[in-house]
């Protein structure tokens, strides 16, 4: 018998021993709550889109002066579809 109760291939079939149970909750309260709690935590000065500049200040300055070596792994990860392509058509710019 498998660990989990259940018969092998090749064992006679018996009843689970742990019967299932459908569980259904409801965290839609617990999730606006901790989104009430996160807007709190941020204060009442949080800019989203400065937020957001600087987000994209740091992505540009993370993938400007990129060696040869470092360009040609970033173009194949950009072309791979694993990394966007940033900085307009140059990333080293």
């Amino acid at each position: 018998m498998s660990s989990h109760g259940r018969a092998l291939p090749g064992e006679p079939d018996r009843p689970d021993p742990l019967p299932t149970v459908d569980l259904h909750i409801d965290l839609s309260s617990h999730e606006l709550l901790r989104r009430a709690h996160v807007l709190d935590a941020l204060g009442p000065d949080w800019d989203p889109v400065e937020a957001l500049r600087g987000e994209e200040a740091a992505y540009e300055l993370l993938y400007s002066g990129l060696s040869a070596e470092q360009r040609r792994v970033y173009d194949e990860l950009v072309a791979a579809g694993v990394l966007p392509r940033r900085g307009g058509s140059d990333a080293a710019a």
